[in-house]
């Protein structure tokens, strides 16, 4: 039986297609109802399928707290929930903002991709994404480097006495 058109269709397909644009993603349906985003066989997306009520599932290390925020979204289910991971269902006929998971569709994949590949990101798009939230380096501070080793002053040799 075919499956009828959901006005999340669009905003489905966008989804997926921004996902898929990645390096090494692919698509991966671990079980029937879903078509998820993977890297290296490890699912950085959950996506419903066309036609299903809208859902996303993503691994957000750094914004899982301010995504919990929203109305539409839980810890993901399982225990995913425990590693950051969380589901966002908004009701039927709001506007699925796409942008924003488009956010955390990348935030994902850094967090499960391979690091040569988050790397080959700037190679493919010419330009590195920020990723969320990311922490600055650390500079060390002058207090813990090591002091520079002193030279020793060059001292003049005597010349040598004339036994006479």
């Amino acid at each position: 039986m075919a499956r009828k058109a959901s006005s999340s269709d669009a905003a489905l397909e966008e989804l997926r297609a921004f996902g898929l644009a990645y390096p090494g993603a692919h698509t991966k349906s671990p079980w029937p109802g879903h078509a998820d985003l993977a890297v290296k066989d490890k699912t950085f997306a959950y996506l419903t399928m066309a036609g299903d009520p809208f859902s996303i599932g993503c691994k957000l290390p750094q914004s899982s707290t301010v995504a919990l925020m929203l109305p539409f979204t839980q810890p993901t289910p399982y225990g995913l929930g425990k590693s950051g991971w969380v589901t966002a269902t908004p009701p039927p006929g709001h506007k699925i903002p796409v942008e924003m998971f488009k956010e955390w569709i990348d935030e994902s994949y850094r967090a499960q991709a391979p690091k040569g590949l988050v790397k080959q990101l700037l190679t493919d798009i010419g330009v590195a994404r920020p990723a969320a939230n990311k922490p600055a380096t650390k500079k060390k501070s002058a207090a813990k480097k090591k002091p520079a080793a002193k030279k020793k002053p060059a001292t003049k040799k005597k010349p040598a006495s004339k036994k006479k």
